[in-house]
């Protein structure tokens, strides 16, 4: 069991959300969430610019990817119920790794997802990232989405808090 504890009152969620600094992506949010929902798949195009939004370093490697590939691997991710296979698929992916695949989550699907993301699991009291692995991501899942009702907040609201009080106050 892994043990996530938050670094800051339950009550400051709002605060640290509201002073989340990233500015908006109208491309992601108004063009390519629409597209994916009524589409049922990511194209590589709309994949390379998640991916990019989430670390520009993996875009070589992103880029190796056919079209037929990442439309088919998203077709699963998005339609299957299996939560093991709903992360793990998109790590089939060149490029794509645990904290991305959460990301594509968090972007694509219905249900509410955080970014798996090493300023997060400080917040959460992670002075470093463990190996990741379902059985981890899931408990920080189930953790983060209870933590989001226990505050009266949606997960991308607690998602970027967790992210702003790390990056102000974790030392590098």
């Amino acid at each position: 069991m892994n043990r996530f504890g938050l670094r800051f009152r339950e009550g400051d969620v709002t605060k640290w959300s509201s002073r989340y600094n990233y500015t908006r992506n109208p491309i992601i949010e108004d063009q390519i969430v629409p597209r994916v929902a009524e589409a049922g798949y990511l194209t590589k195009p709309d994949f390379l610019t998640i991916c990019r939004w989430k670390t520009p370093r993996s875009q070589n490697r992103c880029a190796n990817n056919s079209p037929e590939f990442v439309e088919s691997v998203s077709k699963i991710a998005l339609s299957t119920s299996n939560e093991q296979l709903r992360i793990e698929i998109w790590t089939l992916l060149n490029g794509v790794n645990w904290p991305t695949a959460s990301t594509l989550l968090y972007w694509l699907h219905e249900e509410e997802y955080p970014i798996l993301d090493f300023r997060a699991l400080w917040s959460l009291g992670y002075a470093k990232p463990p190996k990741y692995d379902f059985s981890f991501w899931s408990d920080y899942v189930d953790y983060c989405r209870k933590l989001a009702r226990k505050c009266g907040v949606k997960v991308r609201t607690l998602d970027r808090a967790l992210w702003q009080y790390s990056s102000e106050k974790q030392r590098s």
